[in-house]
């Protein structure tokens, strides 16, 4: 497998993301975007877990919610995409995380839909945040990206 161009170093912020296969919707309703978003949650936390599955009807598991492997400074979930502005917490942390995310995700998404293969289409996509005005930038493109698309008005 070949190695990342960009090392993924802790406390730097970078830009992550990436899309549906073929540029398909990954979310078709707002129970998916709950779903991700309950993901999200679950895996930015350190140390070994049971499946989200399992986590979410079990009342005994809980993480410890201070213990992060990667800080989520924000995010857009697109219909057929997703961004995060996020800064790494522990070595291997991003990797980790979104390795996780999409595994567990796509698990949901293929048995939920009766389908198989890949959601998202090959490696997660990710940019180094160098300055303070890429950092200020990335957070407003982030945040005005479901307005620029027409999916929401406000």
């Amino acid at each position: 497998m070949p190695s990342r161009v960009i090392p993924f170093v802790n406390d730097h912020y970078y830009h992550i993301y990436n899309r549906g296969v073929e540029k398909k919707p990954i979310f078709h309703t707002r129970w998916d975007y709950a779903r991700f978003i309950k993901t999200i949650k679950y895996y930015q936390l350190e140390g070994p877990k049971v499946k989200l599955s399992r986590f979410l009807i079990s009342q005994t598991i809980r993480p410890d919610p201070d213990k992060k492997i990667v800080e989520i400074i924000c995010y857009c979930l697109m219909p057929n995409h997703f961004h995060f502005l996020i800064k790494q917490s522990k070595e291997g942390g991003i990797t980790e995380f979104i390795s996780k995310l999409s595994n567990s995700y796509t698990k949901y998404f293929n048995t939920k839909n009766d389908r198989v293969g890949p959601l998202l289409q090959g490696e997660f996509k990710a940019v180094l945040v160098e300055t303070d005005e890429q950092l200020l930038h990335l957070s407003r493109y982030i945040h005005l990206n479901p307005l620029v698309s027409f999916i929401t008005k406000s």
